[in-house]
């Protein structure tokens, strides 16, 4: 009787450690769903967890509060005005701005290579990189905008067929909502099918790009003299660079005035806080689906924005407000609430999920896995980084100092971002700084060579910087609503 006790004990202790090795097991391997929700032209204070006590955005917070916040998180550039464009390639490809176009034909992107690990894919939104690429990088898609933006009343639409061919042309709704109910019910049909595999899903909303028309809804939620002008708001440039009626430059009048900008500062916060209004939707849908727990959610954007700061309105330049973005990772063995310092690029996502994964590293890649950050092992994966617009303006930084060049017309600004985060006090002239200019140089000159950028950073022939605004005949947006037009060029006002 006391043998029989001991061994029944010792059988139900057996199955007791089996069954926990099992389900621990079993934990390891699940593999977590990835939810990526990618903003258009979202500067990275436009958010309330970036100390912006202006904007609400609650439920984009709460992802930051449950995860990572990438403080100093870049686009390395562009090569043309449309920034988005190399942006998005260089977000799904992992590779730097000087390794990788607009197109993404025959290049190893984010989704395929997953769907190649067992995932299945799944993207809505917006797709700057081309309909062929779109046709091979997913195995599911709805609601498809190709091109750089639309009128988000009117927004042109496509549908993945059964052939992996974007066709069904239609439109339908407000953008933000298209995008937003294609994903849910993506989500829908996930829940309903057998769960097989692990999502990846891609959203990329149109939102905050203009046109500044937020849905009826969200039109008067922020009030223009609530909203303070940025601290570096500037009526003009202080000098040409570039192309000053590039089509972002070209949204209203030079010279810049409070009443413009507030206005428009003002709608950008709508069309921000009806995103986190949707975001709220979809943490609830994974709720109700015992999905959230375990889907790893990234919220980023392509690129910032000026709106009103050094007097310019676009992206097309590297100043803080333009260069630098949102990035938050949140979900399963991602730490909670902790923010991050460190000089990082969008391009770095590829590889950090690849690293989260545990899945063989791709070579050929230019990014680096933030896991090391994440998991509280290191603080940094660069100590400096370089971004680039263009043939006409290059800029380097490292923890505290900011270098901006514009090789055409020899103009340098150096900035101590320590002190001076708005870029408003150029130390460039002051021979108290020429030793830190030159270690600058130096240091963008390594950066340059190092990722095989052919610009030629000392032309033989300077141009002139000097400008009249009043020159700049400003071509109106065919994409802008009449109001819009009619808003921020009143009759009287400089307009083509």
């Amino acid at each position: 009787m006391k043998y029989n006790l001991i061994i029944i004990l010792a059988a139900i202790n057996f199955f007791f450690i089996f069954s926990c090795n099992r389900q621990e097991t079993n934990e390891i391997k699940k593999t977590p769903n990835i939810l990526i929700i990618f903003a258009d032209d979202q500067r990275a204070d436009a958010l309330g967890i970036a100390q912006n006590p202006y904007i609400k955005t609650p439920n984009i917070d709460d992802l930051a509060n449950n995860g990572v916040l990438f403080e100093n998180c870049y686009v390395m550039g562009g090569h043309h005005g449309a920034i988005c464009a190399p942006s998005r390639a260089m977000l799904l490809s992992g590779k730097s701005l000087f390794h990788v176009y607009d197109r993404l034909e025959e290049i190893e992107t984010l989704p395929n290579y997953l769907s190649k690990n067992g995932y299945r894919t799944f993207a809505t939104g917006k797709w700057h990189n081309g309909a062929a690429s779109f046709e091979t990088n997913f195995q599911e898609a709805s609601k498809v905008m190709l091109g750089g933006m639309s009128d988000h009343f009117n927004v042109p639409l496509t549908d993945l067929d059964k052939y992996n061919k974007l066709n069904n042309p239609h439109n339908a709704g407000f953008s933000t909502d298209i995008f937003t109910e294609a994903t849910l019910d993506y989500l829908d049909r996930y829940q309903a099918s057998k769960k097989e595999k692990p999502f990846f899903c891609y959203l990329a909303f149109t939102a905050p790009h203009d046109p500044r028309s937020p849905s009826p809804k969200y039109s008067d939620i922020y009030k223009k003299n609530e909203i303070p002008i940025p601290e570096n708001f500037k009526p003009l440039h202080p000098f040409r660079f570039d192309d000053l009626n590039v089509r972002d430059e070209t949204l209203a009048p030079w010279p810049r005035t409070h009443d413009i900008i507030q206005s428009s500062i003002a709608e950008y916060y709508a069309l921000i806080q009806h995103i986190d209004d949707r975001v709220g939707d979809l943490i609830k849908r994974l709720k109700k689906y015992d999905l959230y727990d375990n889907t790893l959610i990234v919220y980023a954007a392509d690129n910032g924005l000026a709106l009103g700061s050094h007097g310019l309105l676009g992206k097309q330049n590297l100043y803080e407000h333009s260069t630098k973005v949102p990035m938050i990772i949140s979900g399963p063995k991602i730490p909670k609430a902790q923010t991050s310092k460190a000089l990082v690029y969008l391009f770095d996502l590829f590889p950090t999920l690849i690293d989260y994964l545990n899945l063989n590293k791709l070579e050929n890649i230019d990014g680096e896995s933030l896991m090391g950050i994440i998991n509280k092992e290191e603080k940094y994966v660069r100590s400096s980084l370089y971004t680039a617009y263009r043939n006409t303006v290059r800029a380097v930084r490292n923890e505290n100092w900011k270098l901006i060049y514009y090789p055409q017309i020899n103009v340098k600004q150096l900035y101590n971002l320590k002190e001076d985060h708005n870029e408003l006090n150029n130390l460039a002239k002051k021979s108290a700084y020429k030793t830190k200019i030159q270690e600058m140089m130096n240091l963008l000159q390594f950066h340059r060579i190092a990722s095989d950028d052919t610009i030629n950073l000392y032309p033989s022939r300077i141009q002139s910087k000097e400008y009249d605004y009043k020159d700049l005949v400003q071509k109106l947006d065919p994409w802008q609503p009449a109001y819009i037009i009619d808003k921020y060029f009143p009759k009287g006002t400089t307009r083509d």
